[in-house]
C-alpha cells in the first residue's frame, strides 16, 4: 500500500483521487464538535436547525470536513512528510449534511527543493472534496515538506522504526 511519497516523486499536474470516501454520520459530527468544543446549534441542536436556519437540518461543522479530506490525503500526499508548513486557504464552498459520502482529490500545483537542506522538499497541493452528488463542498491549498529518497535511505528505509517478528525457535516450538 502507497504510504505518501518522496519529493522525486510527486509531479506537478497529477491528481490523486482518495479512496475509499466516508460517509459522514450524525454521530461523527457531535462527537468531532464535542471534542473540539463547537457547540453551535446548528450542528447539535435539530431542533434549532429545523426551525430556524435556511438548511432546515444540522449542518455537518466544516474543520470536520476539512479533517477528514485532509486524512483521506495521507496515504497519497503526506504519509512521508517531514512536515505541514501551511495551510495557505481553505473554502467551505456547500454544507454537508448527516449521510452525505465525501470523497477528495488532491493536485499537486508546484513543488521546490528545500534551499537550506537537500535532503528534502516543499510540495504545494490543492484538496477538493466533494459529496456523493458531485457537488464540490471544501478546498484547500497546503505546502508540505517531504523527504527525497536520500533522506528515507539515510534512516532505515521506508518503515524504519516497525520491529521484526521475533520467531520462536525451532526448539520451544517441539516442547
Amino acid at each position: 500500500m502507497q504510504f505518501g511519497r518522496t519529493y522525486e516523486e510527486f509531479e506537478v499536474g497529477a491528481v490523486y483521487k482518495h479512496w475509499p470516501g466516508k460517509t459522514v454520520t450524525e454521530y461523527d459530527d457531535h462527537l468531532f464538535c464535542l471534542l473540539t468544543m463547537n457547540h453551535h446549534p446548528l450542528h447539535m441542536d435539530s431542533n434549532y436547525a429545523e426551525r430556524t436556519t435556511d438548511f432546515g437540518k444540522n449542518v455537518v461543522v466544516g474543520n470536520y470536513i476539512y479533517s477528514l479530506l485532509l486524512g483521506m490525503s495521507v496515504p497519497d500526499v503526506s504519509g512521508k512528510a517531514i512536515a505541514n508548513l501551511e495551510v495557505e486557504s481553505l473554502k467551505h464552498v456547500a454544507p454537508t449534511f448527516h449521510g452525505d459520502t465525501i470523497y477528495g482529490e488532491t493536485t499537486v500545483l508546484d513543488k521546490t527543493p528545500s534551499k537550506s537542506k537537500s535532503d528534502r522538499g516543499i510540495v504545494h497541493v490543492e484538496t477538493k472534496g466533494y459529496k456523493q452528488d458531485g457537488t464540490l463542498v471544501c478546498v484547500f491549498r497546503r505546502k508540505v515538506m517531504v523527504p527525497t529518497e536520500t533522506y528515507i535511505k539515510e534512516r532505515g528505509g521506508e518503515q524504519p522504526g516497525r520491529p521484526e517478528l521475533n520467531q520462536p525457535s525451532q526448539k520451544n516450538v517441539e516442547k
